[in-house]
């Protein structure tokens, strides 16, 4: 079966530093895949790297079975992307959240009426259909988090790139966006350093240090209670 998205051996460099340096990895059908690893390890260049927003010095990255190296090749794959950036006030951009959910599907051959009808049938998926007519930046950061969600959702993505999914979300917001995520049926990538979150969504992990992959296992201590961990392979 031919992967979803995949990247070989690919070097992205700040100046003459490598941020990401001989890094391969690829996503297949129905994959969780965690990338974990400290604050400026990569993390964020690799999801951008797979969408196109940056561009490796050296090494290959194939979208759906197509080599993307054109910002041409990259716009023709994002609609089956959705990214979920870390910050979202960096995502939203239209004045009400009806209007924000609705404008991928419009953009992308949907009539305003199938649009708006995609963008509440999303809303209400996620328990927020109430937020429909409120103004964006007007919103919790949760409520925020799960607004970006949908917009994403309402494309119906075949892949999710997930940046920091749980930033600034509270309990009630976490465990909506927790079930959405639970219930999509494509496959993912999720950065995070929220170990619970991660135990609880990826079904394999990779480690990313040194500009470097390498496999990480996710596994649950025994304690007084249960404790979720992610470590490397030896």
């Amino acid at each position: 079966m031919i992967p979803l998205l995949s990247l070989s051996d690919v070097r992205v460099c700040r100046g003459e530093s490598p941020v990401l340096d001989a890094v391969s990895l690829t996503l297949r059908s129905r994959d969780r895949l965690a990338i974990v690893g400290p604050n400026g390890a990569g993390k964020t260049t690799l999801l951008r790297t797979l969408v196109g927003l940056e561009r490796p010095a050296s090494g290959r990255v194939r979208l759906f079975g197509q080599d993307c190296t054109t910002e041409a090749e990259f716009r023709a794959a994002r609609p089956r992307i959705g990214f979920l950036f870390q910050d979202s006030d960096d995502q939203l951009f239209c004045p009400t959240v009806l209007e924000d959910v609705a404008f991928g599907p419009l953009n992308t051959g949907c009539t305003l009426p199938e649009a708006e009808a995609r963008g509440r049938e999303t809303l209400a998926a996620l328990g927020i259909a109430h937020l429909a007519e409120r103004v964006t930046h007007r919103l919790s950061g949760g409520e925020k988090r799960l607004v970006c969600l949908a917009g994403l959702l309402a494309m119906r993505p075949e892949v999710l790139l997930l940046d920091e999914p749980t930033n600034g979300v509270d309990a009630a917001n976490g465990a909506r966006l927790r079930a959405a995520l639970a219930g999509f049926d494509g496959a993912m990538i999720l950065v995070s350093h929220d170990e619970g979150f991660v135990s609880e969504l990826a079904t394999r992990a990779l480690l990313i240090a040194g500009g470097r992959l390498t496999e990480a296992e996710i596994h649950t201590h025994p304690h007084l209670h249960a404790h979720p961990h992610l470590h490397p392979h030896p």
